[in-house]
C-alpha cells in the first residue's frame, strides 16, 4: 500500500511535467491520487529527498525536471507567479533581477529579487535564493509593472523606470551606490521619461532626487527635465544625502565633496560605476 502511494505521487508528478506543468498544491495532489494529508506528505518527502520535488512554501510544490536536478530546482521565474498567487500577495520581480531582464547585465545577480506587499523571509530553493523586499503601496505602482513570458508561463516585473527608482529605494539590494550607478549606465537607455515622471510622484522625494542626480551624472539628462519639474511642484526640495550609508559610517571621512543645487543632493564621494 505504501509503495502504491509513492508510485501514485511519482506518476502524478511525471504527468504534470509531461503536460508542461511544474507546480501543484498539496490539495490538488491529494485529490488527484486519492490519499490523505499524512500519506501525501510521506510520499512528497521521499520525492524531495530524491531531489525530484521542491517545496518553497508549505503546501506548494515545484517539480524538478531532470536537467535541474543538480541545482535542486528550476529557475524561480518558472514558478514565482504561481507561488505568489498561492500566498495571496501582490508582487513584482524587481531590482537587479529586473534590470538584468531589461538588458542591464553589468552586475552579477546573486539572488532572485521580488518586491511584495508583505514582509516575507527569504527562500532557499535548491541553489537559488529568492529575496523579498517590502513595499506597502505596491498597488500604487502597478502602472510601473509589466508582464513577461517565462518558459512555463508568465511573471510580473518592474519597468525600467520603476526598477531605477527601486534601486535607490533599496540600495542594499544592489550592493551599494557604485553598483547602482553601474546598472543605471545601461538601464537609463530603457527608461520611459513620462513613466519616470509619473512614478517619481509616488515615491519618497529623496529617492527621486538621488535618482535624478545620478541619471544626470551618468549622462541621461534627457530623462530628468519633467521629473524635476514634477518634484518641485510638490514643494521645496529638502537636502538629502546621495548615500546614507556613507554618512552613517564612523570610518568614513564625512567631508562633503559637492552639493548639487539642482537636485539638492549632498555628495560625499562621487560614485564610480564599473564600465
Amino acid at each position: 500500500m505504501v509503495h502504491d502511494r509513492r508510485s501514485a505521487l511519482s506518476s502524478y508528478v511525471s504527468g504534470l511535467l509531461s503536460a508542461g506543468r511544474t507546480v501543484f498544491t498539496a490539495e490538488e495532489a491529494e485529490q488527484a491520487i486519492g490519499v490523505g494529508r499524512g500519506a501525501f506528505l510521506d510520499a512528497a518527502e521521499r520525492l524531495q529527498r530524491r531531489e525530484a520535488l521542491l517545496s518553497p512554501r508549505r503546501g506548494f510544490y515545484v517539480v524538478v525536471p531532470p536537467q535541474y536536478g543538480s541545482w535542486g530546482g528550476p529557475p524561480p521565474a518558472w514558478y514565482i507567479d504561481a507561488l505568489m498567487r498561492h500566498e495571496g500577495h501582490a508582487y513584482y520581480v524587481g531590482l537587479l533581477k529586473a534590470a538584468e531582464l531589461h538588458g542591464a547585465t553589468h552586475q552579477a545577480v546573486m539572488e532572485f529579487q521580488v518586491v511584495s506587499d508583505k514582509r516575507l523571509p527569504k527562500i532557499r530553493a535548491g541553489r537559488n535564493l529568492i529575496a523579498f523586499y517590502f513595499r506597502k503601496n505596491i498597488e500604487a505602482v502597478t502602472a510601473g509593472t509589466e508582464g513577461r513570458k517565462t518558459d512555463t508561463g508568465k511573471m510580473r516585473i518592474s519597468s525600467a523606470a520603476l526598477t531605477a527608482l527601486d534601486l535607490l529605494r533599496y540600495p542594499q539590494a544592489a550592493g551599494g551606490i557604485d553598483a547602482v550607478a553601474t546598472v543605471l549606465l545601461d538601464l537609463g537607455q530603457k527608461i520611459d521619461p513620462e513613466q519616470l515622471t509619473a512614478l517619481s510622484a509616488l515615491v519618497e522625494r529623496p529617492v527621486a532626487q538621488r535618482l535624478g542626480h545620478l541619471l544626470e551624472h551618468l549622462g541621461h539628462d534627457a530623462l530628468t527635465g519633467s521629473m524635476l519639474e514634477s518634484l518641485q511642484a510638490r514643494g521645496s526640495l529638502p537636502w538629502t544625502e546621495l548615500d546614507r550609508q556613507e554618512e552613517r559610517d564612523p570610518d568614513f571621512e564625512p567631508e562633503v565633496r559637492q552639493r548639487d543645487p539642482r537636485w539638492r543632493v549632498i555628495v560625499r564621494r562621487v560614485p564610480e560605476p564599473d564600465e
